[in-house]
This record gives C-alpha cells, structure tokens and sequence, in this order.
C-alpha cells in the first residue's frame, strides 16, 4: 500500500486463501467434542454465476471432476438472491472429501478467471437435537463466521457465539459480527 492509499484511507483486498478451508475436519473434532455438533457430510459453495460459453464449460468441468468419485451427485441451485449453488454431499459422512471438493470448487473457479463471483463456502453441522450450524468461510474476507439458523428466519445468536469462542484459535474467524450475513435456505444446509 502506498502513501496516497493509506492518506486516502484506501486498504488492499485480503487475498483469500482457499487453503483455510482444510482447517476445518480438525474444527470438526472440538465441535463434536465440546458441543456434540457432527459433520452432515454437505457443504456448498455460493456464487454469482455469470452469463456465457466459458462459464458454462468451467462448471461443465466442475460437475464431470466432483461426480468422477461415484458419490453422490453434485447439484446445481440458485436462491433468492440470484446466487447459484454447487452443493456437494458424502455418505457416509466424510467432512475431509466435502472440504476436498469445496477446494477444488473454489480454486476451479478462481484459476479460470471468475474468483470475484465467488461470495462464500458453507460446511453443516448437526447435534442430536437437530440444531444446525453452518461454518462459513467468506471468499472475499478469507475469513469463517458460524450461522446457526433457529426457525423461520430467526438465528440463535448465543450458539453462533459459542462456537466462535470455541474455534478462534483453529479458524480465521470474522472479527466483524456485520458481515456474519444469514444464508436462509441455503443449499446444502
């Protein structure tokens, strides 16, 4: 950053690091062990899918790489917002394959040119009660926040809290609680 950048108040973009996402099998095991939170073997991957022959043969490739491995098939879906959704799933449950394909997601994306349509990733989890949080790992921040949804549009705050302090020292968590943004509906979750 320059002299003119920071008089400006100007910052440089936080390059994510797509590698973060590989953290997460190991902050599987304190969920699990201190929260009884477990794996669902689903995750998703959001973005802003672009209009156009180059984009259609990226996700063409995407989907042909990720349904090579026999497991289930990968799914396309689009939310109210005008994101589209690559949802992965496991079964049985193998949170470090749903994290591999995530990755390989991401990073296939980014290599043909449309990382800044990328908006996030999500991993789910479960306790036996059936409550369910998502880790979310912001493309743009290079950092994770939980979401925790508890009904019709409603959150459970204080569990979005307990996992955070339970993971700030595994995952770049988002120091910034405004952009912990809700992802409603969200495939895979």
């Amino acid at each position: 950053m320059g002299f003119l950048d920071a008089v400006l108040g100007r910052r440089k973009a936080v390059r994510p690091d797509l590698d973060a996402l590989f953290a997460l099998p190991n902050a599987a095991i304190s969920l699990q062990a201190a929260m009884d939170l477990a794996p669902t073997g689903r995750g998703s991957v959001a973005f802003r899918a672009p209009e156009g022959r180059a984009f259609a043969d990226v996700e063409s490739e995407i989907r042909a790489l990720l349904d090579a491995d026999g497991g289930p098939p990968v799914e396309l879906a689009s939310d109210d917002f005008g994101f589209t959704w690559l949802v992965v799933r496991t079964e049985p449950v193998d949170l470090p394959a749903v994290v591999t394909d995530l990755h390989a997601v991401n990073t296939s994306l980014v290599e043909a040119g449309f990382g800044p349509q990328l908006l996030c990733s999500q991993a789910s989890f479960q306790d036996p009660a059936g409550h369910e949080v998502a880790l979310v790992y912001l493309y743009k921040r290079g950092t994770f926040y939980p979401f925790a949804p508890s009904g019709a549009e409603q959150r459970d705050n204080v569990l979005e809290l307990k996992v955070r302090d339970l993971l700030e020292n595994e995952l770049p968590l988002e120091p910034d609680l405004s952009r912990w943004f809700a992802i409603w509906g969200a495939p895979g979750l």
